[in-house]
C-alpha cells in the first residue's frame, strides 16, 4: 500500500516533532508532505533542517484548509497513492494507528473515512470535538467492535481511500478554515460513502487549550449554514431553508429577546450567506458532476 499523509501547516513548531515523529515511527511506512500556509515563525527553516526527507511546498499566501490540502490530494491522485492520511498540525497518531486504519479500510471497503480514537494531547481524556460526534465521554468507555459508524469526525485525522475521493471530490473551495470537512462527509453520504472511527487505535488532539468565545461561536454558526447551504443530499429550497433562512429565523429571535448584539450578527451571516449564492450553486453543481481539475 502507498500511503501519503497530508499535513497543512501554519506556525508548526510547536508541534512538529510529535507530529512528523509519530509518522516516522509508523509502523506502515508512509510519504509525507506539508503544505505550509506562510508560517511566521521558523516552520520552513526547521522542516528543512530536521525533516529533509519530506516533500514541503511553501505557499505564497495563506490558502485555508481545504485548498492547501486539496494540493496534496492532487499529489496523491497524481502519482497513484492508494490512500491518504489527513492530519492536523497539532495531531499525531500512535505507531500502529496506521496500519490498523488501512487494514480495516481493505476489509470494509465501502467507508470513505476512518480514524482512531481522538484523545487530548496529554493522552488522558476523549478530545471533546470527537466525544460530541461520537458520543464517547472516556477512554475507560470504548466499544470492544472492530469498526463504528458514525454520521461525522472532524477532520483532525482521517485515512480515506482514494477510490472515494476520485468519486466525490476533494474540498470545496467555497471553504476558507472550518466547514470543509462537514461539506465533504455530505458528499460522501450523497455517494454512499461510510464513516467511522477504530476504538483499538488512538491519535492525539492536543487543541484542549482553546476556549469557546463569542467570535469562535459566531464562526461555528457561520460555517455550520454554509455546510448546510451546500449540503448535496437536499434540494436547493430545502438547503436555502436550512443555510440562508435559519439564519434570518435566529436574527429575528436573537431582537425578540433583546439580544442587539446577536441578532445584527446573525443577520450579518444571513446576508453574507446570501451574497454568497452564486459560489453555492457553483459548488453544489461540482459535487455533483466531479471533476478532479476544478478542484483548486
Amino acid at each position: 500500500m502507498k500511503i501519503l499523509a497530508i499535513i497543512v501547516s501554519y506556525n508548526f513548531t510547536k508541534w512538529m516533532n510529535r507530529c512528523l515523529g509519530s509518522l516516522k515511527a509508523s509502523s506502515m511506512p508512509v510519504d509525507i508532505i506539508v503544505l505550509d500556509n506562510g508560517s511566521r515563525d521558523d516552520t520552513v527553516r526547521t522542516l528543512r533542517e530536521r525533516y529533509p526527507e519530506i516533500t514541503l511546498i511553501e505557499n505564497k499566501s495563506n490558502l485555508g484548509f481545504g485548498k492547501a490540502n486539496n494540493i496534496g490530494l492532487h499529489k496523491a491522485d497524481r502519482e497513484d497513492y492508494d490512500g491518504v492520511l489527513l492530519l492536523n498540525q497539532d495531531a499525531w497518531i500512535d505507531a500502529d494507528t496506521l496500519a490498523a486504519l488501512v487494514e480495516t479500510s481493505r476489509r470494509h471497503p465501502d467507508f470513505g473515512v476512518l480514524s482512531p480514537v481522538h484523545l487530548t494531547g496529554n493522552g488522558d481524556k476523549i478530545e471533546h470535538g470527537f466525544s460530541v460526534y461520537c458520543g464517547i465521554d472516556s477512554p475507560e468507555n470504548l466499544p470492544k467492535d472492530e469498526l463504528i459508524e458514525v454520521p461525522f469526525i472532524n477532520a483532525a485525522i482521517w485515512y480515506m481511500p482514494m477510490k472515494a475521493l476520485r468519486e466525490v471530490g476533494f474540498f470545496a473551495p467555497v471553504f476558507y478554515h472550518y466547514g470543509e470537512d462537514k461539506d465533504l462527509s455530505n458528499r460522501l453520504h450523497h455517494y454512499g460513502w461510510r464513516t467511522g472511527f477504530v476504538p483499538t487505535v488512538f491519535g492525539y488532539h492536543d487543541r484542549e487549550f482553546r476556549q469557546q468565545t463569542r467570535q469562535s461561536f459566531f464562526r461555528t454558526e457561520r460555517v455550520y449554514h454554509l455546510s448546510e447551504y451546500t449540503n448535496i443530499n437536499y434540494a436547493f429550497g430545502k438547503a436555502f431553508a436550512l443555510g440562508v433562512l435559519a439564519v434570518g429565523k435566529k436574527s429575528l429571535q436573537s431582537f425578540a429577546k433583546g439580544r442587539w448584539g446577536y441578532g445584527f450578527t446573525y443577520l450579518s451571516i444571513g446576508l453574507g450567506l446570501l451574497f454568497r449564492t452564486g459560489e453555492v450553486v457553483k459548488a453544489r453543481e461540482l459535487s455533483q458532476h466531479v471533476d478532479l481539475r476544478n478542484y483548486v
